[in-house]
């Protein structure tokens, strides 16, 4: 892998650019010593980490509402429609986001690499391979959405759920390319930290997919497909948004137009996507696998509607969660990066204790509000039912999802990818799915067996051992480790 080493080799610098790497650290001889105040070293290092979480909330947050008013639309024409958008999106897309999210983190490492080492030049070059990679990969992947009511009844899909999502999913493959296209374009500019326009851009498209819902399903009467039409043409036009941005002149320095140097080097690329997935897929495709065997169950309909629910409201959530994992991994990265083991303690502690907070006053929300929110979804009382009867499990589920990417954040800061992929691996696959099934079918417990077992018993289990690791580590030791060996483990988040 010539390439991709040269880069990690000659880039000393961490994956965000040199103004923003001085604006971090210019305060770093005020730190520690110097401050003695608990309180307000605190307030130093939260301000240094919303620097970078609060522009991630922003924008995560504002896609993933486009998602959830196509759900709110759907629940609202019935509990089938509902079921079909929710099992199309959270199984078929589910699986497609895993795999192409994993696919195009490989940029990441390497355009972060190649602008700290100011290659700018090569960030125009990656962004492209990665198009060709994933553009394949999208292909390859297209039987699933042309075959996926056969694929769910051989499941054990109900019929009628099944065929109406397999309408749902041929209606959604201009998404599915789309994916393929958004994703690179997205970390590129990412490594850049022109995540302003990003988030901007995201806000027009989200307000844009709110009326154009409206208007497919309510004013030209397309039900069901209207929302999945609505939903693909929403994020091509973040897409070609954010294309246009680049093209022209958002990105002087590292976009030079299209190159032929964009076809070599593609088998060394497609190596370190695929190593850059592993991580990423574990995680994501465990949470859609609740969602299928959830529609195995006898009353399938009605707990795969409660359920889908139940998810889109921590997914929503989770947006604040996932980006205090990019901010406690960049901080921690940082601060080892400067040789400050200290610091990189301290601000493990503010993302943990932060995040933490918040996810407790969401946790109070969801106790009291729970029943209200749920009506966002859908008028069915038997869903309003069982959506009510898991508001406990569902709270837990919040506050545990406040903890658990933090301290994965601070796993992949300290370079430890490779243990987390493991962890995730026995405590996801080998334990927490045999729980949910054991909870689920043998106890009877239906879908709150089958959540509880795979959240308390999966989730659970890896967020304790995360916090033993990472509560064990010794930072002046991670700390003297070379910065190389650092951003070489770091190629395969």
């Amino acid at each position: 892998m010539p390439q991709v080493s040269s880069v990690i080799e000659e880039s000393k610098l961490p994956l965000i650019d040199d103004h923003l790497f001085s604006t971090i650290h210019s305060n770093n001889k005020n730190d520690g010593h110097e401050l003695h105040d608990f309180s307000q070293r605190f307030w130093i290092e939260s301000k240094k980490l919303w620097h970078i979480v609060g522009p991630a909330i922003f924008f995560r947050a504002t896609n993933y509402s486009m998602i959830v008013i196509t759900q709110i639309f759907a629940g609202h024409l019935g509990d089938l429609e509902l079921a079909a958008i929710s099992l199309a999106y959270n199984v078929i897309i589910g699986f497609d986001f895993g795999l192409l999210l994993g696919l195009a983190s490989a940029l990441e490492t390497l355009c972060g690499q190649a602008f700290g080492a100011k290659k700018y030049y090569m960030l125009g070059v990656y962004l492209q391979r990665a198009w060709i990679i994933l553009f394949i990969c999208c292909v390859l992947i297209l039987p699933l959405f042309l075959f996926t009511s056969p694929i769910l009844r051989l499941m054990g899909q109900p019929r009628e759920v099944a065929e109406l999502t397999g309408v749902v999913a041929m209606w959604i493959i201009p998404l599915h390319f789309c994916l393929g296209f958004l994703f690179p374009l997205q970390r590129f500019l990412q490594c850049q930290l022109k995540t302003g326009v990003i988030a901007w851009l995201s806000l027009i498209v989200l307000l844009m997919h709110l009326i154009a819902s409206w208007l497919f399903v309510y004013v030209f009467k397309l039900g069901v497909i209207g929302t999945a039409v609505t939903l693909s043409f929403s994020w091509w036009l973040l897409a070609l948004g954010l294309l246009l941005y680049t093209l022209f002149g958002g990105c002087p320095l590292t976009w030079n137009g299209f190159s032929i140097d964009a076809f070599s080097g593609l088998w060394e690329f497609t190596k370190l996507s695929a190593a850059s997935g592993v991580m990423i897929c574990l995680e994501n495709w465990y949470y859609r696998i609740l969602i299928l065997i959830t529609g195995s169950l006898s009353n399938a309909e009605i707990d795969l509607d409660a359920l889908s629910i139940c998810m889109a409201i921590s997914s929503w959530q989770m947006m604040i969660p996932l980006s205090f994992f990019a901010g406690a991994g960049v901080r921690v990265a940082n601060e080892l990066g400067a040789g400050n083991g200290e610091g990189a303690r301290f601000a493990t502690v503010v993302s943990v204790v932060t995040s933490t907070m918040i996810g407790l006053g969401c946790w109070f929300v969801i106790m009291i509000l729970n029943d209200r929110i749920a009506l966002l979804f859908s008028s069915s009382e038997p869903v309003l039912e069982v959506v009510d009867n898991l508001k406990l499990l569902l709270a837990f589920t919040i506050l545990l999802n406040s903890i658990q990417p933090v301290l994965s954040g601070v796993a992949v800061g300290s370079g430890w990818q490779a243990n987390v992929a493991y962890i995730n691996l026995g405590c996801y696959y080998l334990l927490g799915l045999p729980l949910g099934y054991l909870f689920g079918w043998h106890f009877h417990q239906g879908v709150m067996g089958i959540w509880a077992g795979m959240m308390f018993g999966g989730v659970g289990i890896q967020t304790l051992i995360l916090a033993m690791i990472v509560g064990r580590c010794n930072w002046d030791k991670e700390r003297s480790g070379k910065p190389s060996e650092r951003n070489r483990s770091s190629a395969f988040n």
